[in-house]
């Protein structure tokens, strides 16, 4: 019996992927879930499982972008597993490496066999090329002749071009590869917010001593309770969604004539993967706690690694939280991430000197960037969320914690 298998839908919305690496060869013998395929959308990358045993012939080039329901390869379920297949398909492997080696030693030996064999005359310059080649203050080496056995002929001298850098004898190669498609669909979402969106950046800082003190005191008793880091993603989070129940306009989105606020905090969260930069979903983050938060941008941390990260779980964010200063980041002008509003860009912390009450003092200072859409959200609004995150991360106790730190921690 002869098996189609069909691109399956991996979302709503999704209409085709791009079939980024078959994981087999065609006439493998696959079996039953194993993943013979990795696919590309425009929000994540996913494994492709064989519905069933058998041989299995290709339909669809890597590369190709593939609509969903369509077939992009047969499977005989009728055939039988052939004995020793791991070893044979080693051994086949090995053959056919070895025969494109071989391939590649005689086209290089037929290149040389052709070249036309090198005389005096090779790189030598005419009398009128030597006087161009002197006005352009080019010597004969840098050009390659086209004359009889190699001479470097007037027209040679007038069409060279001369170096507009210093010779290095540096590698100047370059390479081409083909952008995924998770790739090109960011791409297109960074312009489409950058010309669709009426967007500004407004700045400020924090102090983050007081954080720093409640983590030096409390992560060890914290870690061994949850089994969890207290970072500072959940006390940014939480300073968020405080800050989102303050201004409900920085919670909204523009769809056409209308702007829709919700009464829940979706927060979105960039993390970096194998295959670009991906946005997680931590749902209805006002419900969580700290611990609660840090389990969950574990959990999605690690599946946005490991490749496993769904559509669904990146979907249906109302507001981004991105942290540029685990790579070093000072200060940045993140870009919305439509259709949201805004987006916060944490940086990293320096120690700074700064005034305290009329005295010099070296404090830990972050600075913060809030992007947003000016056409709902105005500049005291945005510069009032902004101070209001500030004010929660600088007070954390009083205005996160309620006053009661250990309940608050659930330690």
């Amino acid at each position: 019996m002869i098996l189609e298998m069909k691109v399956p839908s991996p979302g709503e919305s999704i209409t085709e992927v791009e079939i980024a690496t078959w994981l087999v060869a065609d006439g493998d013998y696959v079996e039953k879930d194993q993943a013979i395929a990795e696919v590309d959308s425009d929000k994540a990358t996913l494994e492709l499982p064989a519905e069933a045993s058998g041989i299995i012939t290709l339909k669809a080039e890597e590369g190709d972008a593939v609509a969903v329901g369509q077939v992009v390869c047969l499977i005989d379920t009728s055939a039988e597993k052939p004995a020793g297949a791991d070893s044979k398909s080693s051994e086949g492997t090995k053959t056919e490496s070895e025969g494109a080696v071989e391939k590649k030693v005689e086209k290089e030996v037929a290149k040389v066999q052709t070249e036309a064999p090198k005389t005096y005359a090779s790189g030598a310059a005419s009398p009128a090329a030597k006087k161009v080649l002197a006005e352009k203050n080019m010597s004969a080496s840098d050009v390659t002749g086209t004359g009889k056995d190699g001479r470097i002929t007037q027209d040679d001298a007038v069409k060279a071009v001369p170096s507009m850098g210093t010779p290095t004898g540096g590698r100047r190669g370059e390479s081409r590869s083909r952008l995924s498609m998770l790739r090109r669909k960011v791409a297109e979402r960074l312009v489409s917010a950058k010309n669709e969106t009426a967007m500004l950046t407004t700045f400020n800082e924090v102090d983050m001593t007081a954080i720093f003190k409640l983590r030096e005191e409390y992560k060890e008793a914290f870690k061994n309770k949850h089994g969890l880091g207290l970072g500072f993603m959940s006390f940014f989070t939480l300073a968020a969604v405080k800050a989102l129940k303050e201004y409900p306009a920085v919670n909204s989105m523009i769809d056409g004539q209308e702007m829709i606020s919700f009464d829940f905090c979706d927060i979105s969260i960039a993390v970096s993967g194998p295959k670009g930069l991906m946005v997680p979903v931590i749902r209805n983050a006002e419900n969580l706690t700290f611990r609660g938060v840090e389990a969950e941008v574990k959990r999605l941390a690690i599946r946005a690694r490991d490749g496993q990260i769904t559509v669904d779980e990146m979907t249906g964010g109302t507001f981004t939280i991105s942290n540029g200063g685990v790579f070093g980041s000072m200060l940045s002008t993140p870009i919305i991430n439509p259709p949201q509003s805004a987006i916060l860009g944490m940086h990293n912390i320096v120690e700074r000197p700064v005034a305290i009450d009329g005295h010099v003092e070296i404090r830990p200072i972050m600075y913060l960037a809030v992007s947003y859409d000016h056409r709902i959200i105005d500049g005291k609004e945005s510069v009032g969320f902004l101070v209001a995150i500030k004010n929660a991360l600088e007070n954390p106790t009083e205005l996160l914690m309620d006053n009661d730190v250990k309940r608050a921690l659930e330690l």
